[in-house]
This record gives structure tokens, C-alpha cells and sequence, in this order.
């Protein structure tokens, strides 16, 4: 599969989830916004209608876009693997070296990925240095700050 798309069963649900409310209720609503634009009459300066038109218009640059996603998605399920290294799709305790900080994160696709949530990308520096880690193993990740150590204390289920 050409550029597949990794993401976690929740990520997946997530799409899948969004794509079928703006198939089903916005597309609706966009559509009835658009036809009470045109009942106003001259389009030349119809700036509702220009918006309407504008809206339905980056409505289906989403769905498009969802239903990419959902095409070439590849959906890894974290109960599949290995506890024992860091994956995709796993939650893993780690603790920054020098200032001694514990966090949890999720190693995710890239799509997936949402650092406020604790969901690191699996492509990023911090994310991919820490894929194949054993528990107890450290990672030295180069980041624009320089060298970052992460020890990696618990891979959670």
C-alpha cells in the first residue's frame, strides 16, 4: 500500500466518526445555506452566497481528505504488540535525564499526533528516537536544543 497511513483503533474510530457527520449533517446544512443564498437573488454581489459557496467548498476538501485517510489507513493495534519496545500505538513512561521529569506519551502516526494530549509522532525526533527502546534502555535524541536523554521506564497497556 502506497503511502499508508498509520493510525491507533482510536484514531481510526476518530476519522471515521467525522467523516460520517460531515457527509451526513454538514453537507446538509452547507447545502441548505447555499440554496437560501441563491433565493436572494443576483449572485454578482451575494456575499452569502459567496460564503456558502466557500464553506461548501473547504467541506469537501475535508471529506476528501477523511476519505484518504480512511483509504490508505493502516491501523495498528497496540494489543498485538510487543510490551517489551516501544511501538506505535503504545503509551510509554519515560523520564528526561537532566531535569529528572517523568511523562507519558504515545507513540502515534504522524496524523495522529498531538503533543497537548501526550501523543508524540512517530516520525518526529523525540518519537522515532524512542521506537525499538527496551525498558531501562536511554535515548539520546537530537532536538534544536541540542541532546535530549530519555530513559524509558514502563511501557504501559
Amino acid at each position: 500500500m502506497a503511502e499508508e497511513i498509520l493510525l491507533t483503533k482510536e484514531g481510526y474510530e476518530k476519522v471515521v466518526e467525522e467523516h460520517e457527520e460531515l457527509v451526513s449533517v454538514r453537507r446538509k446544512e452547507v447545502a441548505e445555506r447555499l440554496k437560501e443564498a441563491i433565493s436572494y437573488g443576483d449572485l454578482s454581489e451575494n456575499s452569502e452566497y459567496d460564503s456558502a459557496k466557500n464553506e461548501q467548498a473547504e467541506l469537501e476538501e475535508r471529506i476528501n481528505k477523511l476519505e484518504n485517510m480512511i483509504r490508505k489507513a493502516r491501523i495498528i493495534d497496540e494489543k498485538n504488540q510487543r510490551k517489551d519496545i516501544v511501538g506505535i500505538g503504545l503509551k510509554v513512561k519515560v523520564k528526561e535525564l537532566d531535569s529528572n521529569e517523568e511523562m507519558e506519551i504515545t507513540i502515534v502516526g504522524s496524523t495522529e499526533a498531538d503533543p497537548y494530549e501526550g501523543k508524540i509522532s512517530n516520525e518526529s525526533a523525540v518519537g522515532s528516537g524512542l521506537l525499538g527502546k527496551k525498558i531501562g534502555e536511554v535515548a539520546e535524541i537530537q532536538v534544536p536544543d541540542g541532546i535530549v536523554k530519555y530513559e524509558v521506564l514502563n511501557i504501559l497497556v
